[in-house]
């Protein structure tokens, strides 16, 4: 049997009666490591340090360690080993994981303070009450999720601040708790870009945050918006959703206009914030529009934000086997073409050109045909041929003497103006230049002549 005593996370005094009684009557017993303010004493208990220096990982380190203790405890005079740790048993100790992982042995825990008592005490803050969170700040390289508090214990070292630092917003306000419950104890809150700074960092210090406001957390609120108003907003409470499809295409059109002009402005430029701001408040007015979808598809008992999120989440990494998967690609061109061909398999269509929504603007969607056609290898010109057709299209073009009216607006033409049309379409794909958000470009510009124009009438 091994029974694992805790030191608790500093000083001496934070060690239980109990954990003091049993090394004093142990037989046999072995520390983790002496580098802790608790273990100055226990002189006489041989310890693992030196193993740290010789193995190549701490996961090879604690299973070596485990495989001792499990020897030990069988050879021991009262077939038990006591095995002392820093902290508490219970709390981030990997040894004592393992330990309770292997059929070969029982392991007890003793109760200890933990570093969770002492930094909830240190704080003034009751870890039940706030719902506190425990996070190893080395179990992983993704984004720390809110809602807080979080407390991330193993933060050892300027390098695994560092890490920490990576994983949150730089504007996240991080309390760094250093030697609690000792004379050097250091209790500082920093933005998480300057956790770096603290140069301090040991194996007794941690990081508290009181607040970690995440995506998860902004989209539930969303989400409990969107049910109020189906329940108290009368407007709202009559809406389904046939009525909401062009409130959708408003939105996604003035998104775009928004996300356009926000593309044009300089990085340094004046008007930077304004365009962001604006950007920012279109694509959430086009994101309401799906939660609002969402929560009639809830209402329904058919789908629901969650589901949306997830099957698109699924689909993407299915449509992305060069990333979650072991498929080589050469570019993003081959990207592209593997792309068309998993829709069509995943969808079971004929072609590729199934599925395009035909409603599309009309250049937009000649554009997207165009690109179509490359997939299946039909012969496309080069930009300098769509140039020289564009060009005898013009000139052939038959034009009246007098500008048309709106009732003599027509799409039945002379085959030149298609061809003049959609060989100018063939060179601004060749060039890469979307056309669509050119004309919009010059529409906004000719709005503005015309203003300018209307100011200048008199009266």
């Amino acid at each position: 049997m091994v029974r694992v005593v805790g030191l608790g996370p500093a000083g001496s005094e934070l060690i239980t009666q109990r954990t003091l009684e049993l090394i004093s009557l142990a037989p046999v017993a072995r520390l983790r490591t002496r580098v802790h303010p608790g273990a100055g004493g226990l002189t006489d208990i041989v310890s693992y340090d030196d193993w740290y220096e010789r193995a190549h990982s701490f996961e090879e380190l604690y299973v070596a360690i485990v495989d001792d203790l499990i020897t030990l405890a069988a050879s021991s005079p009262n077939a038990e080993v006591l095995y002392v740790v820093p902290g508490s048993p219970a709390v981030a100790e990997r040894t004592v994981e393992l330990l309770r992982g292997r059929a070969d042995v029982t392991t007890i825990l003793e109760p200890a303070v933990s570093i969770i008592d002492v930094a909830s005490a240190s704080l003034g803050r009751d870890p039940m009450a706030h719902a506190l969170r425990v996070v190893d700040a080395l179990s992983s390289s993704e984004p720390l999720r809110g809602p807080g508090p979080l407390l991330v214990l193993q933060t050892y070292s300027p390098e695994v601040l560092a890490t920490v630092a990576s994983r949150l917003p730089g504007s996240t306000r991080v309390t760094v708790l250093h030697h609690l419950g000792l004379d050097d104890q250091v209790i500082t809150t920093l933005d998480a870009h300057e956790l770096t700074s603290f140069r301090q960092a040991d194996h007794l210090t941690s990081l508290w945050i009181d607040e970690l406001r995440t995506a998860g957390d902004a989209i539930d609120d969303l989400l409990d918006l969107a049910r109020r108003l189906r329940r108290e907003c009368p407007w709202d409470q009559e809406q389904d959703h046939a009525s909401l499809t062009r409130h959708l295409l408003e939105e996604a059109y003035e998104a775009l206009d928004a996300l356009e002009a926000f593309s044009r402005v300089e990085p340094s430029g004046d008007g930077l914030e304004r365009a962001t701001a604006h950007v920012q408040e279109e694509l959430g007015d086009l994101l309401f529009q799906i939660v609002f979808h969402a929560e009639l598809g809830d209402e329904e008992d058919l789908f629901n934000f969650t589901s949306i999120v997830d099957a698109v989440r699924e689909k993407l990494i299915g449509r992305h086997p060069h990333v979650f998967g072991d498929v080589q690609v050469t570019g993003s061109d081959d990207v592209a073409s593997r792309w068309e061909v998993l829709k069509r398999d995943e969808k079971g269509r004929q072609s590729v050109t199934d599925g395009i929504a035909w409603q599309m603007p009309a250049l937009t969607l000649y554009t997207k045909l165009l690109r179509k056609a490359a997939l299946v290898d039909l012969a496309q010109q080069n930009g300098e041929d769509a140039k020289v057709r564009a060009l005898a299209a013009l000139s052939a073009l038959a034009l009246s003497a007098q500008c048309a009216s709106d009732a003599q607006s027509t799409s039945r033409v002379d085959d030149a103006w298609g061809d003049a049309l959609s060989a100018l379409v063939n060179c601004a794909l060749w060039s890469g230049v979307d056309l669509e958000g050119v004309l919009r470009e010059r529409a906004q510009l000719l709005r503005d002549e015309i203003r300018d124009a209307e100011s200048h009438q008199p009266g």
